[in-house]
């Protein structure tokens, strides 16, 4: 992207962020989840009115103001960390620090941490909207959400190949304080979720013992990522070229067997990510031509990895292959390969999958006959 694209999207960025409300004037405010809802319908009628006012009430008692988090009995949360990352950027030069939310990520997370930033719909993919609490990196088993320490790693190293990029030059109580404040976003947006299913769809009036439960449900869920962090097998012995040669020939096998690793299914017979399939992630996947009217940025399709480049989103440690392989790529059609393969044939596929960037030609496909027919091609 050329400079001049950059001054564009900054200048963007500034007005959009005005419209915000992130510079003196109105009151900054958390915008309502209405992904795929019809909010227009709603506020046509009384008692639609009463029923949103009624759940933006019930979320702010709960959690406060983008200028003024509070941290609900039972969330866990620090609220001084909060506090450091929330709020208006704070001079530098006054020596009061603050607003690190604002400064470094709402651009593109947006103030509400729904991934709609001014510059999302010019980026690929879009930003993450945390208020799934559904998160593609991790370290943790299918099924389990990211450890702190996960968020900490994105914040410090980046995601390669988008446009997150590291903020490793930050001092680390303020990555501490982003990292509270990214899973108070996403806390939030969980409870929001439920509680608009009670309130709008189930017509009930939320009270503090709902908020309460709702708020230790969403608590536990994150703690409970941290009691399963995936930790890998042992791998097999590969330290001669003989032994690291047979692995990589096994792994090849199970790559294109459509039945076992069936990564060929997405990433192609040569792993170039062109296996033909159309694929989308869980933030895009219930857009539609009749209601994508009802959502903020258009529908992305989701591009699997061409391995040929050697850039891996979430680290290119043999470990870090080995989680996305054997537990998948949560929110994504990538599926936990622990279905259908041991930990040593992940493995396998670990040691082919990081043999492909040094292929001679990445456009000559790989000499090997798959073992079951591959479809949908």
């Amino acid at each position: 992207m050329g400079r001049g694209h950059w001054v564009g999207l900054c200048c963007l960025a500034t007005i959009a962020l005005t419209s915000l409300g992130c510079t003196k004037g109105e009151p900054v405010r958390f915008r309502l989840n209405m992904e795929g809802r019809d909010r227009q319908a709603l506020e046509e009628t009384e008692e639609g009115r009463a029923q949103l006012q009624s759940l933006v009430d019930a979320m702010t008692a709960a959690f406060g103001t983008p200028d003024e988090p509070y941290a609900f009995p039972g969330s866990g949360f620090d609220v001084e960390k909060l506090r450091l990352a929330a709020g208006p950027v704070r001079s530098i030069e006054s020596g009061e620090r603050g607003g690190l939310f604002r400064r470094h990520c709402v651009h593109c997370h947006g103030i509400s941490g729904d991934g709609a930033g001014p510059t999302a719909a010019f980026l690929n993919p879009y930003p993450r909207d945390y208020r799934r609490g559904q998160f593609k990196v991790t370290s943790t088993a299918a099924g389990y959400g990211p450890t702190r320490a996960d968020l900490v790693r994105v914040l410090e190293h980046g995601i390669p190949g988008t446009a997150m990029p590291s903020f490793a030059l930050l001092p680390p109580d303020e990555v501490d304080a982003l990292v509270e404040y990214v899973k108070y976003l996403s806390m939030r947006g969980q409870v929001e979720s439920i509680l608009y299913d009670l309130v709008v769809e189930g017509e009930e009036e939320p009270t503090a013992e709902m908020i309460q439960d709702e708020v230790n449900n969403a608590a536990e869920m994150w703690a409970m990522a941290e009691e399963n962090i995936l930790i890998p097998e042992p791998p097999p012995v590969t330290d001669t070229p003989e032994l690291l040669a047979a692995s990589i020939a096994k792994g090849q096998q199970l790559f294109l067997d459509a039945n076992k690793g069936a990564c060929v299914k997405c990433h192609g017979p040569t792993g170039l990510g062109d296996g033909g399939q159309v694929i989308f992630d869980v933030w895009n996947d219930q857009k539609t031509d009749d209601n994508i009217h009802l959502f903020t940025l258009p529908k992305q399709q989701l591009v699997p990895r061409n391995l040929h480049l050697g850039i891996y989103r979430f680290g290119r440690r043999p470990m870090d292959l080995y989680r996305r392989i054997y537990a998948g790529i949560k929110g994504t059609p990538m599926p936990a390969a622990s279905a259908t393969l041991s930990p040593e044939e992940v493995w396998h596929v670990v040691n082919f999958v990081r043999s492909i960037p040094y292929e001679p030609d990445e456009s000559t496909p790989i000499v090997v006959e798959p073992t079951v027919a591959v479809t949908g091609r």
